[in-house]
């Protein structure tokens, strides 16, 4: 088993990459660090940004690769479309893990580096956010103080071409949450406009965070394979957070199989659990045979949540004609297709970034009608965000971890 293999679950590193025409992603890097260590977050004043009448609190990179620092200062007033959020919940998620470092892996010993695209340290991290309205802007429509929402934390100009369609997720100049604005590691959050604000419904905080994330991504991917999902099985190549949301979405979105496939067996446990029919362990030497044989003669659709060169060449491996290969994570590496097994197979390769807002409203109505995805959800306190990041890396979190501010 190589070693990216035995690494994939360094998975759902898809987050906060601008899709750009040239096919790079956003580039980030201030400056090597020592890798975080389990230690407690110091103090920074100088990590601070605009004054008003209220103390908050956040935790920011303010180095990369060095613990998060811990940072009080006067929290925003909202001018005109601004909405102003007393953080409740913030999931934890992967992708975090290669803001903090700083680069990305793509392959062959290369990095992407993250420096070049305008995102700017010191930064709060945090995009599955959801809080309580305290303050809101003159021009703020829709919402007033009490109100809880979740932030969709996918924005862009909102005037592009890509925007106008509905696709603010794939904006060439995004204004991510938590990437190229600040997010929700901290006590309050400034959201730029009341439209990125979503009723959680019957949910609650805790619930429905990880859904700006983790559940837009998995059900985005899910809806481009739609065609086939209730009629044939669906292959899920990693079974972290994100993975496990897509098993129990697939189910609630009618998917006749779910297979999932992950090299760990607690994680192929939890996602059988989850509602996987058929599970496969993605080490084996005869991994695509056993996903063949599990489809009866290759899969239709593949949705891989690491993107790394082993899993995308075991997808390859494991369709049947005419079928589509998603991939969603950002794991890193490379892989070599021959070009003639795209028209005599009529395969299809295609990626999926995070969702739109409308994906993010159809999944609120989605959980709501048919209960949350069965994905474990553990809570932590906001001061322990440093910890939670290196456990996350250390691979030793099932599920999700929620940071709860306001507790």
């Amino acid at each position: 088993m190589t070693t990216a293999l035995a690494m994939w679950h360094r998975q759902c590193l898809f987050h906060w990459f601008a899709v750009m025409d040239s096919g790079l992603a956003a580039e980030f890097i201030i400056g090597p660090a020592e890798r975080p260590g389990p230690l407690a977050a110091p103090r920074n004043d100088e990590c601070a940004w605009e004054d008003s009448t209220m103390k908050m609190r956040s935790f920011q990179v303010c180095q990369c690769g060095a613990p998060l620092q811990m940072n009080e200062q006067e929290a925003p007033t909202p001018q005109g479309t601004q909405v102003l959020l007393k953080m409740l919940a913030a999931g934890v998620c992967h992708s975090d893990l290669h803001i903090w470092d700083g680069y990305y892996e793509i392959g062959g010993g290369k990095k992407l580096m993250l420096a070049d695209r305008g995102i700017k340290l010191p930064l709060t991290m945090g995009h599955e956010n959801v809080g309580e309205v305290v303050a809101v802007g003159p021009d703020a429509k829709g919402v007033k103080a009490g109100d809880v929402r979740l932030v969709n934390p996918w924005m862009g100009c909102g005037e592009c071409k890509v925007c106008r369609r509905g696709e603010e997720n794939l904006c060439l100049k995004p204004q991510n949450v938590g990437v190229f604005s600040q997010g929700g590691y901290a006590t309050h959050m400034l959201v730029p406009s009341h439209r990125h604000l979503f009723d959680i419904g019957k949910l609650t905080p805790q619930q429905a965070a990880p859904l700006a994330c983790s559940g837009v991504t998995a059900y985005s991917a899910l809806k481009k394979v739609e065609a086939t999902l209730r009629d044939e099985p669906v292959v899920i190549i990693g079974a972290g957070g994100v993975g496990l949301m897509g098993v129990t979405l697939a189910r609630k979105m009618g998917a006749k199989d779910v297979i999932i496939v992950d090299i760990d067996a607690g994680k192929r446990d939890a996602a059988m659990k989850a509602g996987a029919t058929a599970a496969v362990d993605g080490g084996a030497a005869d991994a695509a045979a056993q996903i063949q044989k599990a489809t009866g003669g290759g899969a239709w659709a593949v949705i891989d949540f690491v993107g790394s060169s082993q899993t995308v060449s075991l997808a390859v491996a494991s369709i049947t004609k005419g079928g589509s290969i998603v991939v969603v994570g950002l794991f890193g590496g490379d892989v070599t297709v021959p070009t003639p097994y795209l028209p005599l197979r009529a395969m299809s390769l295609r990626g999926s970034y995070v969702g739109s807002q409308t994906d993010i409203a159809e999944l609120l109505e989605l959980v709501n009608r048919t209960g949350m995805p069965g994905v474990p959800i553990r809570t932590r306190p906001l001061e322990d965000v440093n910890a939670a990041l290196n456990d996350l890396r250390a691979g030793k979190i099932t599920g999700r971890v929620v940071l709860t501010p306001a507790a």
